[in-house]
């Protein structure tokens, strides 16, 4: 490969960061491949970072650098491997990727061009063995290659808490010796809900933060967005995959249009549409139409909750939604995955297709729920029924208790100015 002309230090040190963010997951799952540790395949990835910064601004950025990094990061896998004689058994196995090492530089790889090694690093990165917690910061780690500092101001926690979360992921997949392979059989189903629902929560942190000042934090969704388009690459014959994706562009869609100029939260009825945006809402029809041609079956709770988003895509203005069309949606998810949230939900669309009288007594239902105790958006939905009826003193004490529950400060704000004016 032909180096390209020597740069400064400084602009090839942006390089070589820039080249090293992007395929980085890739790297890693190549090597993982070759040493079986994910630990160990991030530490050889890191060499290679170290003797891009060292080489590169001497002899110049090469002319396909990640290929110049895979290359690097494979040699020295092979080595560790050959040096080892504990992995003298695998070496046998590693015959392939050690033809690799010396073949010609592989061409660079397209947006859609995804190998089968990423995807045996999503399932490895999301295995059942490691807690939420752990899950979610290995795959941002792994997957969505943010540093240790960058994860931990993702998820509001210290910098020591997301380094030993991502630590003891490592070392709980390494002594439990977890196949780094893609399952299949009944096993499949259940790890792939489990690599669904860590991208879910990843992007549900960002589009309405659970705590700290701001309500919304779009790295974070755009992080979620982009592991769950790779999945739809990885996994092209699973309609819960395409949902998800489906999902998450309908989400996504409304980021512009979801805050005011001070960061305060927007309300779906207050929002401006014309901010949409329209190629996300594209891309979301395509994927859920993705999602309905995989199926063998009825939906799956994503392809449900896209086909909800996607109402209020199609409505140009608030006015415009298809409430029943929603609340006939929730009812299907509710038997489909059911949950005291996706009660909740429910009761809000049919508020809506109904009117509040037919609403409140589900919601009325659900304050017994252990699951919705502390849960803020209980109190603050039946504030608004009781708004709506006229209720008003009733509504002011739910939306008073609703702001005690908040754990994020721009959305207790907005409960506080609720309680003073219940029917604003």
């Amino acid at each position: 490969m032909t180096p390209q002309p020597t740069a400064g230090p400084d602009a090839t040190a942006g390089t070589v960061e820039t080249v090293f963010r992007m395929e980085f997951p890739r790297v890693v799952a190549a090597v993982a491949r070759i040493v079986r540790d994910v630990g160990i395949a991030e530490e050889l990835a890191q060499d290679a970072l170290v003797a891009a910064l060292e080489q590169w601004p001497r002899d110049g950025v090469p002319g396909n650098p990640g290929a110049w990094l895979m290359t690097t990061a494979r040699r020295r896998a092979v080595d560790m491997v050959r040096r080892r004689e504990t992995y003298a058994r695998k070496l046998a196995e590693i015959g392939r990727d050690a033809d690799l090492v010396t073949a010609p530089p592989e061409p660079p790889a397209g947006p859609d061009d995804i190998d089968d090694d990423l995807l045996r690093l999503v399932f490895t990165a999301c295995h059942p063995a490691l807690s939420a917690e752990a899950r979610t910061a290995l795959t941002l780690r792994l997957l969505g290659g943010l540093t240790t500092a960058e994860i931990a101001r993702a998820l509001l926690v210290p910098e020591a808490t997301a380094a030993q979360r991502i630590v003891r992921a490592k070392r709980t997949l390494a002594r439990q010796d977890v196949a780094f392979e893609v399952p299949y059989g009944p096993d499949r189903e259940a790890r792939l809900a489990s690599v669904l629902d860590v991208i879910y929560l990843i992007f549900n942190e960002g589009y309405a933060a659970t705590a700290g000042d701001d309500w919304l934090r779009p790295a974070l969704c755009e992080d979620a967005l982009r592991l769950a388009r790779v999945l739809s690459g990885l996994m092209p014959k699973e309609p819960e995959v395409h949902g998800l994706t489906a999902l998450l562009e309908f989400q996504a869609s409304r980021t512009a249009a979801r805050t005011g100029p001070d960061g305060e939260p927007v309300l779906l009825k207050d929002q401006n549409r014309a901010r949409w945006n329209r190629m996300l809402i594209a891309r979301g029809v395509a994927a859920l139409a993705r999602a309905d041609a995989a199926a063998s079956g009825p939906p799956g709770p994503y392809a449900l909750q896209a086909a909800i988003a996607a109402c209020h895509a199609h409505a140009y203005r608030y006015e415009e939604t298809d409430w029943p069309r929603i609340a006939a949606l929730y009812g299907l998810l509710a038997a489909r995955a059911p949950s005291p949230v996706v009660e909740l939900n429910r009761a809000v669309a049919v508020s809506m297709a109904e009117g509040p009288e037919a609403a409140l007594p589900l919601v009325d239902a659900l304050t017994t729920e252990p699951a919705l105790r502390d849960y803020h958006l209980l109190p603050s939905v039946r504030g608004d029924f009781l708004a709506r009826l006229g209720r008003t003193e009733e509504a002011r004490e739910e939306f008073a208790r609703a702001a005690e529950l908040a754990g994020n400060a721009r959305e207790r704000e907005m409960l506080r100015g609720r309680a003073a004016e219940p029917g604003g």
